[in-house]
């Protein structure tokens, strides 16, 4: 069975990272077309932010040759940028295996959408079986940075999830700012508490059921049973 996964990639020399930074307000959405040789097509799909700054950073970026305004509607622009460098010219500086990042493409896996954040991208995409995600995850997590955000089987009835409710990831979040998973732990469960307005024991409670939700949906559902 295939899974559907949701990631960060970390790499602040991926192409238009340099766009996002310049312009933090606006979500911008990459779709490759690879019919182009070396350098595949930017195809940018811009929502909300400031239209100058962005058209801005396409100018000032060093990865992006030209670029063109090709259609607007509301808050939502598309855009179409040639690229200035090769993956390998982009990325060789930063990645030692290109021969991996190659590899890559002709994993069994299909990227459905990339998001550019300001340090680098957030995937998500079809992998045809557990070795094929592997193979892609351990590139990255050997080459740069890699953060799984979702992963599932596809054909659940659910959509990719961290199962949690808003009060367990509200819990999580503030016992790990907090420091409560810190080696040696930098805070205690009343701390936690007292930040969220509740007891060391609805902290304890929302804490284990946030990690065993974390646990279901990232390790028991993807990973084989143990032998017997």
């Amino acid at each position: 069975m295939g899974l559907v996964a949701e990631f960060d990639i970390h790499c602040d020399a991926l192409p238009l990272v340099g766009v996002a930074r310049a312009a933090p307000e606006a979500k911008i959405v990459l779709r490759l077309q690879f019919n182009h040789g070396e350098r595949p097509l930017f195809i940018v799909t811009v929502t909300g932010g400031s239209r100058t700054a962005v058209e801005a950073a396409l100018t000032d970026a060093e990865d992006v040759d030209e670029w063109a305004a090709i259609g607007t509607a509301g808050s939502t622009r598309r855009y179409q940028a040639t690229p200035a460098l090769s993956l390998a010219e982009q990325l060789g500086d930063h990645i030692d295996d290109l021969a991996g990042l190659e590899a890559l493409a002709t994993a069994e896996a299909t990227i459905e959408r990339i998001e550019v954040t300001a340090d680098g991208w957030r995937q998500s995409g079809w992998f045809a079986t557990r070795a094929a995600f592997d193979e892609f995850s351990s590139f990255w997590q050997r080459n740069a940075g890699f953060r799984l955000r979702r992963l599932t089987h596809d054909g659940a009835s659910e959509p990719p999830g961290d199962g949690l409710s808003d009060r367990q990831r509200e819990a999580l979040r503030t016992a790990y700012e907090m420091g409560y998973f810190d080696v040696p732990r930098r805070t205690s469960l009343d701390a936690i508490g007292t930040e969220l307005g509740i007891s060391a024991s609805s902290v304890s409670e929302r804490l284990r059921r946030a990690q065993t939700h974390l646990i279901e949906e990232t390790v028991a559902t993807t990973w084989p049973p143990l032998p017997e």
